[in-house]
């Protein structure tokens, strides 16, 4: 194990290695992308080592998360079975990580995977003492449905996956998984000890917006890979048994091996033409599909934490997911959305009937409670603990906010306290981001102080009239009694 400590605020040297990287989309890769871009923005010198994804490979500097970093792409070829995975030689590649090493000297070694490019640089790494750190990204369900096996030999080959697992992450000096509840799994499937808990992170402020969450027209989104583990045809099953008066949209975002298949489902289920298959969008499109869904669906099944809902409760939507893995530590069941068991097709529509009948004072509970169970999620907070094991700091800290003991007590409805802080915040992004001007916000908060202000005043008069009217009245009344008598 590595013995070096770089002081803190000192720029560290990183070298991040990835199966799957920009431009791939899917939760390692989009981790990775932020990790790197992330440790950048903080100072510190990183270079990735990952699969190339066309023709070309060798080392070049590209721009990812909008920042400049020297990437080491490898030859790569397609995986079979799978639409966009790819793998390199893992034969040749010892000696290129060897080059590379000896170029660049790094601090640390960050391995997203323990596969191919994982397992050559941890083994290059450990006869250079350079301190090790993985990251587990992945289950046997990811890998077991393109291969080509018998029905029979899967649970089987499952264990020997998570086996292999275990003998290689026993090799870094930190093992880290997104979640807790993936952190137990890791431990008791590959008989491992202290996995650490860190999230993935989110940079809330990029999906902040100005619009509620509303339910008319009733707008699911989806996001991710259309591949079979995230069981999509789940949800184009339970829409198809919304009652007909509910003015439902589905849109259905990324790519994968099952997208002709959930296309043919959803012209057999009579709902093609409220169904929308909008491929792979841009980081641009991506804040606008969170804002116009009013809520965000994710029935897979093998979600070590999920980036897309992560992004989702950060837009200020509420969440459907399947109550798998680790989809019930975001997804607060009846706080910020709604928990199905998986593949219960009928629990699932329950859930978006619930959502598409709930009336606006619901909806903008539901929307809180994911705007404030996100901030325990914050990418700065991440990128802060890396930073600390990268540098073998011992006092630093080792998991994200979100494994507090009061992350996972029950909401309900956000005190106003709470309401007031949070919604600070989401203006401070806004202006950051340019959705609002600080001048505009600063005259909208005036003119509702001065109206709040005016409507007080204004029954003050009111009541002073009122009072003065009965006085005049009273006294009249009583002058013409005294006449008559």
């Amino acid at each position: 194990m590595a013995q070096s400590t770089r002081h803190p605020g000192h720029p560290l040297r990183v070298l991040i290695t990835s199966d799957t990287f920009p431009p791939d989309i899917n939760g390692a890769a989009r981790f990775t992308e932020r990790l790197a871009g992330g440790l950048v923005r903080n100072g510190n010198d990183v270079h990735v080592i990952a699969p190339s994804f066309n023709k070309t490979w060798g080392t070049s500097t590209e721009i990812i998360d909008s920042v400049p970093m020297t990437v080491h792409r490898i030859r790569s070829y397609k995986v079979p079975f799978h639409k966009t995975l790819r793998y390199v030689n893992p034969f040749t590649l010892r000696k290129k990580v060897d080059l590379i090493l000896d170029g660049f000297e790094p601090d640390a070694i960050h391995s997203q995977s323990h596969l191919i490019l994982g397992r050559i640089c941890m083994r290059s790494g450990i006869q250079r003492n350079i301190r090790l750190v993985a990251t587990n990204h992945i289950m046997p369900e990811n890998i077991l449905r393109y291969l080509p096996l018998p029905k029979f030999l899967e649970n089987k080959f499952k264990s020997k996956l998570w086996k292999d697992a275990g003998k290689v992450l026993a090799n870094f000096d930190h093992v880290t998984t997104p979640t807790r509840r993936a952190a137990e799994l890791l431990e008791s499937a590959a008989g491992m000890s202290n996995v650490l808990a860190i999230s993935c992170g989110i940079d809330a402020t990029n999906f902040t917006n100005t619009t509620p969450t509303s339910n008319k027209p009733f707008r699911i989104l989806f996001l991710g890979r259309l591949d079979w583990e995230k069981h999509i045809h789940n949800l184009l099953n339970a829409v198809a048994k919304l009652p007909k008066e509910i003015d439902f949209y589905v849109e259905i975002a990324g790519d994968g091996n099952q997208r002709k298949y959930l296309n043919e489902l959803a012209v057999d289920l009579g709902i093609a033409e409220r169904v929308k298959f909008l491929g792979h969008i841009t980081e641009e499109e991506l804040p606008l599909a969170y804002e116009r869904a009013t809520v965000f669906a994710m029935p897979s099944i093998a979600e070590l934490q999920s980036i897309a809902t992560m992004e989702a409760m950060a837009s200020g939507r509420p969440v459907i997911a399947a109550n798998a893995m680790a989809l019930p530590h975001l997804v607060h069941d009846g706080d910020n959305g709604y928990l199905f068991e998986p593949d219960d097709v009928d629990q699932f529509a329950e859930c978006l009937l619930k959502v598409a009948t709930a009336d606006q004072d619901e909806l903008n509970r539901l929307s809180e409670n994911s705007i404030h169970l996100i901030q325990s999620h914050d990418i700065k907070k991440t990128l802060a603990i890396f930073e600390g094991l990268y540098r073998g700091d011992q006092d630093a800290r080792r998991e994200s906010d979100d494994n507090l003991e009061d992350y996972n007590n029950p909401i309900g409805r956000l005190s106003e306290a709470v309401r007031r802080a949070e919604l600070k915040v989401r203006r401070q992004a806004l202006v950051a981001l340019g959705k609002i001007t600080e001048l505009g916000d600063d005259i909208k908060e005036g003119l509702d102080e001065l109206r709040a202000d005016g409507v007080k005043q204004a029954k003050k008069v009111d009541r002073k009239v009122r009072k003065g009217v009965k006085k005049t009245v009273n006294n009249a009344k009583n002058k013409l009694k005294r006449t008559d008598e």
